[in-house]
């Protein structure tokens, strides 16, 4: 079934497939508080199952990252992101939009994805108060054993 206009009022298959989520996949959330967005949340819940916390043991294939302004060093929390994600893993970092408390620079975001091994595909909008940018793994970025 394609997501249509139509279906905005559900929109829980539009924002799972927007984030390539599919029935199965183990994803991991990281930097949950009370701001996050439910809705994309319950999107995301509904067609992977559940989100499972950073202390996983699992090896995952997407990581949802939401980080503020003042959550520490982006960079520690993409490295950290990194440990249980599938090599062909995405880490989806999402951040307040412009003019939201929390709001991150993108520059930040430029600097610190490259540092941890990272690269940004695309951004997205993903709820109302919240942005995410794809970031997947460069070139010999990761070394697993």
């Amino acid at each position: 079934m394609s997501a249509t206009a139509g279906q905005a009022a559900d929109g829980v298959r539009t924002l799972a497939d927007r984030f390539g989520i599919e029935s199965g996949m183990v994803v991991m959330e990281m930097g949950y508080d009370d701001d996050v967005d439910q809705e994309l949340r319950d999107a995301l819940t509904d067609r992977c199952g559940e989100l499972v916390d950073e202390d996983t043991d699992e090896v995952v294939d997407a990581v949802l990252v939401w980080y503020r302004e003042d959550d520490g060093d982006l960079f520690e929390l993409l490295v950290d992101a990194l440990g249980p994600l599938a090599d062909n893993g995405v880490v989806w970092l999402l951040t307040p939009k412009a003019g939201r408390p929390g709001h991150v620079e993108p520059s930040e975001i430029s600097e610190s994805a490259p540092s941890a091994g990272l690269q940004q595909t695309s951004m997205i909008n993903a709820g109302k108060d919240w942005g995410a940018a794809r970031l997947v793994l460069g070139r010999g970025s990761k070394a697993k054993k």
